[in-house]
């Protein structure tokens, strides 16, 4: 059975990122934005259904700052009682998780997208007969952020990554790879700094 390229992408493989499925979806996060960006922030209940109608989820008293940006919004899950402060970009090819009770700080980026090193890998060897595909293959990895987590200001997730319960992000820090529960972890790449306490 021939996968779609929406299959393709959520199972983590390279897939035509200008595929009409794709294409619609970003209209969609087009129309979310523009409205989205435009509604003045006393207006909570306005925002807050515009978040219900585009995202895959969201919870209750779980906010997101202006601007924003995402790249699908169908792919985004929210828990309850989760902050994302503004100017945050969200790459969501395929799906960004943040569970309750998270801080995601000012300008922070998660990608979920990325593409084969190699030049040879990376071009689409179809594109000279279908110049309508993208001329690159692009290959999407999920990003899960755990509950109860702290993302400092400026802090950029990449494909692939899961970031532990309880976990605090230094300010500035590219996380390249997993981070265990309960740490604060800092830099680029991100490692681990210490050990926190598991809360009660």
């Amino acid at each position: 059975m021939m996968l779609s390229e929406w299959e393709k992408c959520l199972k983590g493989e390279l897939f035509d990122a200008h595929d009409n499925t794709f294409k619609a979806h970003k209209q969609a996060a087009y129309d979310f934005l523009k409205a989205y960006n435009q509604t003045e922030y006393n207006q909570g209940e306005q925002r807050h259904q515009l978040l219900q109608r585009y995202l895959g989820s969201i919870g209750h008293t779980a906010t997101i700052g202006t601007p924003f940006l995402c790249d699908m919004a169908a792919n985004i899950h929210i828990g309850n009682k989760v902050s994302v402060n503004m100017n945050c970009s969200f790459m969501d090819s395929n799906t960004i998780t943040i569970d309750d009770e998270t801080m995601i700080g000012p300008n922070v980026q998660i990608y979920t997208a990325t593409h084969p090193t190699t030049v040879a890998e990376r071009l689409n060897p179809n594109w000279e007969t279908h110049p309508e595909q993208h001329f690159v293959l692009t290959k999407a990895l999920p990003v899960h952020i755990e509950h109860q987590c702290w993302l400092g200001g400026g802090v950029i997730v990449l494909p692939g990554v899961t970031i532990g319960a309880g976990s605090v992000i230094g300010a500035g820090s590219v996380v390249t790879k997993d981070i265990p529960p309960h740490v604060v972890a800092v830099g680029n790449p991100c490692h681990v700094l210490k050990q926190l306490p598991e809360r009660g």
